[in-house]
C-alpha cells in the first residue's frame, strides 16, 4: 500500500497535467487526447461536455476547493467555464446529462447556481412527450429519445431532481413519464434499453435498466411518486432475474444477446458492471425499499461491491479484462464508487473493509501514473489494436481530471475520516449520507469561487 500523501501528490500532478492542456478558442477547451498535432486540431464537437469537455472541470474544482484554496489560475477557470456554458446553453440542442445541457447544468450548479436557471430553461424548451429527441442518434434517419442515464432521458431527470426547485420538478416528472411508456414489460419485471425497441441491450448503469430505474427511484421519493419508486423496483426484479448471484455477489451481463465484440461477458465498471449497478440498490433503499424478492436492498448493494472484490480488479489478468483506468470503465470509477460505500457503510467493519478496498485502487493509479515533466497521466489499453497503448486522455470520465478527483477525495477521506464533505453529483448523491453531500450547501467552497450564493 502506497503512503497516504501519495495520492494527494499524484493527484495534483495530474491536475496540473490536466490544467496545461487547457486552451482557449470561443471559451476554454481540452483535446480528449494528448497526441502529435493535437492543438491544430482545435476543439472537439463535444468541448463543452461533462464525459470529455470542460464540463467535467467543474467537478474536479469542487473537489480541490474541498483540501485548500484555489489558485488564481483556477478561480479564473472556473469563471471561464461559466462564462462558455451559459452562452452556449440558449441554442444548445443535445439535452443529455454527459454530452448536453444537464451536463451544463451539474458544472453551472458547483460553479455558481444562479447560472444553473438556463441550462434548466432550455431543457424545458426542448421537452417533448417521449423525452428529449437526442442529436448524438448518428446514422438514423428518423430523430429518436434516448432513456438512458448517459445519452437520455434518465440522465436529464436524475440532473433535474439534484438541482431541485420548481422547474427542476416539472423536468424530471415529464422525463420520468416519458420512461414509464417506454419500459418493456417482462415475466419477472420492466425493462429499458437504450432506447426503445433496441434489441441489444446493455443493462447495467451507463445504458440500461441499472441506470433508468434509479431515476425513477430518486425522483419518485423527491417529489412523492409512489408509482415511479414501484416501476424502479420492477426494474430491479428483472435484472434480478438476469443476473447471477453466485458467490455471494451479484452481476449482470455487459450485453444481451452477448457481444461479439466484448471479451468479458460480465465486466466490473461503473458503465456495465456491478460498481454502477450498485448505485440502484441505493437508490430503492433512498426510496424506501428495503426487500426486493426476499433479499435486502441494502445487502443487494453489498453483494455488488462484493463481487467487484472477488474478481480480481485493478490487475490486469488478461487481455481485454481490466485495461481501463478512467472513471467511465475502469479503476477511478470503482474506487469512487467504493468510497461512497465507504462513507455510507452501517458500521465500521464495512467502512474499513471497503475503505481498504478502494486504496487498493488508488495504488493501482499511483503505480500506474507516467511522469514527464508537464506533470502525471495514465495511458489505456485497447487490446484489439496494435498497438494496443492507447495516448494519454485530460476528461472527466476517460483521463487524467477524474482520477485525479478520485485520488484527491481519497486523500481526503484517509486524512479527515468517513464524515468527510461528498462532492455529489447527479447520478450518485443518494449513495452517501446526506449530512455528507456539498450540493445543497450554500456555504460550499464553490459556491463562494464565484460570489454566487443562491439559484
Amino acid at each position: 500500500m502506497v503512503a497516504d500523501e501519495a495520492y494527494r501528490q499524484v493527484g495534483e500532478q495530474a491536475w496540473a497535467w490536466v490544467l496545461g492542456h487547457v486552451r482557449d478558442d470561443g471559451g476554454p477547451w481540452l483535446p480528449v487526447s494528448v497526441e502529435a498535432g493535437w492543438e491544430a486540431s482545435g476543439p472537439a464537437d463535444d468541448r463543452d461536455s461533462l464525459y470529455a469537455g470542460i464540463a467535467g472541470l467543474a467537478p474536479v474544482l469542487a473537489e480541490i476547493a474541498q483540501t485548500r484554496r484555489l489558485t488564481d489560475a483556477e478561480h479564473d477557470l472556473g469563471r471561464r467555464i461559466v462564462d462558455r456554458l451559459t452562452a452556449m446553453a440558449p441554442t444548445r440542442t443535445e439535452a443529455s446529462l454527459y454530452d448536453g445541457l444537464a451536463g451544463d447544468l451539474t458544472a453551472l450548479w458547483m460553479l455558481a447556481p444562479a447560472a444553473a436557471a438556463i441550462p434548466l430553461r432550455r431543457l424545458e424548451q426542448l421537452r417533448t412527450v417521449d423525452g428529449w429527441v437526442t442529436t448524438l442518434d448518428q446514422g438514423r434517419p428518423a430523430a429518436r429519445c434516448f432513456s438512458d442515464l448517459v445519452k437520455g432521458t434518465a440522465g436529464v431527470v436524475l440532473a433535474a431532481v439534484w438541482a431541485g426547485g420548481a422547474a427542476g420538478r416539472g423536468i424530471a416528472l415529464a422525463g420520468c413519464d416519458a420512461l414509464v411508456r417506454a419500459a418493456e414489460t417482462t415475466e419477472s419485471g420492466l425493462d429499458w434499453g437504450s432506447s426503445p425497441g433496441d434489441e441489444s441491450r446493455g443493462p447495467n448503469y451507463s445504458h440500461g435498466t441499472a441506470g433508468i430505474a434509479s431515476s425513477l427511484a430518486v425522483a419518485g421519493a423527491a417529489f412523492g411518486r409512489p408509482d415511479l419508486v414501484h416501476a424502479a423496483a420492477l426494474g430491479a426484479q428483472h435484472l434480478l432475474a438476469i443476473g447471477s448471484a453466485d458467490d455471494g455477489g451479484f452481476v449482470v451481463p455487459h450485453t444481451i444477446p452477448p457481444s461479439r465484440r466484448e471479451v468479458e461477458s460480465v465486466t466490473y465498471t461503473w458503465c456495465h458492471g456491478p460498481a454502477g449497478t450498485a448505485h440502484l440498490f441505493a437508490a430503492l433503499c433512498h426510496a424506501g425499499v428495503d426487500t426486493l424478492d426476499g433479499s435486502g436492498t441494502a445487502e443487494l448493494r453489498q453483494r455488488c461491491l462484493s463481487s467487484i472484490l472477488a474478481s480480481g480488479v485493478p490487475r490486469r489478468l488478461r487481455p481485454g479484462f481490466w485495461d481501463n483506468d478512467g472513471r467511465c470503465c475502469g479503476t477511478a470509477g470503482v474506487g469512487d464508487v467504493l468510497l461512497d460505500a465507504a462513507q455510507d457503510a452501517p458500521d465500521a467493519a464495512t467502512a474499513a473493509r471497503l475503505l481498504t478496498a478502494a486504496r487498493l485502487m488508488g495504488d493501482a493509479l499511483v503505480e500506474r501514473a507516467i511522469r514527464d515533466d508537464t506533470g502525471v497521466f495514465w495511458r489505456f489499453i485497447e487490446h484489439r489494436q496494435d498497438p494496443p497503448l492507447l495516448p494519454p486522455g485530460t476528461s472527466w470520465m476517460q483521463g487524467a481530471a477524474g482520477i485525479a478527483a478520485f485520488l484527491l477525495r481519497l486523500s481526503r477521506v484517509l486524512d479527515d475520516g468517513m464524515d468527510a464533505p461528498v462532492v455529489d453529483r447527479p447520478d450518485q448523491w443518494w449513495a452517501v449520507p446526506a449530512e455528507l453531500r456539498t450540493s445543497g450547501d450554500p456555504r460550499a467552497p464553490m459556491r463562494r469561487l464565484l460570489g454566487d450564493t443562491g439559484s
